[in-house]
């Protein structure tokens, strides 16, 4: 389902997504209001997309959105003003959510505004992102909580942690050569992209 938001007190304009023409947004997935989705992104089944709150969000090229994810955002205005706290600053645009280029967000991941998840970092099942910044290269485990936090490029948050505070942030462990998952994005980037691509071309 690809639709405009509706106006309210939070959301003064109507929005329609902007999905560039090589990404797929299944049927049963929901893309609606302020959004812009870039190339080759796969949308895969009930994932929810919802710029009808905080917005705009943007996700950028390569990138995968799988099953149950659900990226939303707190409101970003209020009778017509900015709320500054709930928007994000990337390369000089504001955002409710900033999803880079080459980022896979896995099963039921919640990305939730404000919040930047930066080129090339894979978020595993179910982990949750909220009010944070993740950098580029990352690898969120599966289950993980980032609240509130930066995480600087190249670290891995582990399995099952809550990292609620900037010193845990900073001293989330670097990604090595003999780290098990170092390149696990890359693959997960190419499946989807390549399904993005094949289901486009079977017309489904």
């Amino acid at each position: 389902m690809i639709e405009k938001n509706v106006l309210a007190d939070f959301c003064g304009k109507i929005s329609e997504p902007v999905i560039d023409p090589t990404t797929y947004v299944h049927p049963l997935a929901s893309v609606i209001g302020n959004v812009t989705l870039g190339k080759n992104i796969m949308v895969s089944p009930t994932a929810a997309v919802r710029g009808d709150e905080g917005q705009p969000l943007y996700v950028g090229d390569d990138s995968n959105i799988q099953d149950g994810v659900v990226i939303h955002a707190l409101e970003t205005e209020m009778d017509g003003n900015p709320v500054e706290k709930n928007l994000v600053e990337v390369e000089g645009q504001k955002y409710g959510v900033y999803v880079g280029r080459r980022v896979s967000l896995a099963h039921q991941v919640q990305i939730h505004g404000p919040a930047v998840v930066l080129d090339e970092t894979f978020v595993g099942m179910k982990a949750l992102v909220f009010k944070s910044k993740v950098g580029k290269q990352c690898v969120v485990e599966p289950g993980a909580i980032v609240l509130g936090v930066t995480v600087a490029d190249g670290r891995y948050v582990p399995a099952g942690s809550v990292i609620r505070s900037q010193q845990q942030a900073d001293e989330l462990p670097v990604i090595t050569e003999d780290y098990p998952f170092r390149t696990l994005n890359k693959g997960v980037v190419h499946v989807n992209t390549a399904l993005a691509k094949g289901y486009i071309a079977a017309g489904k």
